[in-house]
């Protein structure tokens, strides 16, 4: 028995899921489209559980899918928050280099960003660097005016009341078990019922290469989480940071350090950390679920990985570890912190997309195999792409 049967089933409820539901209903205003989504609610991963940066685009590779799709859809996601009424505030950011041996990438980056197309940006000398963040200490900064902070789990509820408006069902605690394909249509089976669809999308985030497999599709590039701890100051302490502040990248990895983050309601978070998880969806510390595990200690890229960075990643995870260690990185940028400035904050997990030689996959990877079209890897900014992100895959799924 077939519960739902339609034009479209996109596997996902996360922003990029939902975004790209409802690019694909304004399209195509009479087709039945459904969201499926695991979790009894939107949402729950990393859409709910990141800092809430709307990023301007200025890390990622020139005409890369990351650069194109950052600069457009946080252009589009702004305009989007303005006509809901979804607060967003431009609070601008601070890129800081901390002595003489970061200046160059500071303006490497700052070209980058150029050429991407990114609006606002300078670099900024100590004096200025005090102007905008007075109790930050640098050589020099890159400074984005335009970078802006927002509540994606509000963005994500709009999107589904824009599906849920339109006509599309968002159907939660239906998890997708198998996938099998005929020649004109799709049938999914679920925990909770099956559908049929004449195309499937599937925007699975931390379970992409798993439900990749169910399509028959190749499990690698692997998921392998890397989860993320926050710490907060204390109320009375968060003059200290206005904005956003960020180290200068390393460029070997796609994270961007240990940074500081305004949110707006007020809060200032640090950190995070990036560690690996034994856990996909393990937000506490010493989460371990046995299935996720295996998957990331048995798959060869991890170990490669970890041979490739080993001092790197030791000392992220004493710095995860030690709340001194961490004091003395975020000294380096505000050194007015005390110890007693980091208060236990909230996680996240990040799915990052791995090869099986250890190579971090860095761009944004969509896959098309017969009626099924594959999100592979959509980690940070794919908040910030998202609406861009829909428009690229509806704009495939409409050629074919």
């Amino acid at each position: 028995m077939t519960d739902w049967s339609g034009d479209i089933a996109i596997i996902g409820a996360g922003i990029v899921g939902l975004a790209t539901a409802r690019e694909l209903q304004r399209r195509r205003p009479r087709a039945r489209i459904a969201v499926v989504e695991k979790e009894d609610g939107i949402g729950r991963h990393q859409t709910g559980h990141n800092s809430g940066v709307l990023h301007s685009g200025l890390y990622y590779s020139p005409g890369s899918l990351k650069a194109r799709t950052c600069v457009a859809g946080a252009a589009a996601l702004a305009r989007y928050c303005d006509e809901r009424g979804i607060p967003l505030e431009r609070c601008g950011k601070v890129i800081v280099a901390r002595d003489d041996s970061e200046l160059d990438p500071l303006h490497e980056l700052y070209r980058r960003g150029v050429r991407n197309g990114v609006d606002g940006l300078a670099i900024v000398g100590p004096e200025r660097l005090r102007e905008i963040e007075p109790h930050v200490e640098g050589k020099s900064a890159l400074y984005s005016a335009g970078t802006a902070i927002v509540d994606f789990g509000l963005v994500a509820a709009s999107l589904a009341d824009d599906v849920k408006g339109a006509g599309g069902a968002i159907l939660t605690a239906h998890e997708v078990v198998a996938v099998s394909e005929t020649s004109r249509t799709v049938a999914v089976e679920t925990t909770w019922g099956d559908l049929e669809a004449g195309r499937v999308i599937a925007c699975a985030g931390l379970q992409a290469d798993r439900v990749a497999a169910l399509t028959g599709s190749a499990r690698e590039p692997a998921i392998v989480p890397f989860r993320g701890d926050y710490w907060l100051l204390p109320a009375q302490r968060r003059h200290l940071v206005r904005s956003l502040v960020y180290p200068v990248p390393d460029p070997r990895f796609p994270f961007l350090g240990v940074h500081f983050t305004r949110r707006l309601d007020g809060e200032v978070w640090l950190g995070p950390s990036a560690v690996p998880a034994l856990a996909r969806e393990g937000y506490r510390r010493g989460t371990i679920e046995l299935r996720d595990g295996l998957d990331t200690l048995t798959y060869p890229g991890f170990w490669r990985l970890v041979s490739r960075h080993a001092a790197a990643g030791l000392g992220e995870m004493i710095r995860d570890a030690s709340r001194r260690t961490l004091l003395r990185s975020l000294r380096t940028f505000v050194p007015e912190l005390e110890l007693s400035d980091l208060l236990p904050g909230p996680s996240g997990i990040r799915a990052q997309a791995l090869a099986r030689d250890g190579t971090l996959v860095e761009d944004f990877v969509v896959e098309h195999k017969g009626r099924v079209t594959h999100v592979r890897n959509a980690p940070s900014p794919a908040a910030t792409s998202s609406l861009a992100i829909a428009d690229l895959v509806a704009d495939a799924v409409e050629v074919e």
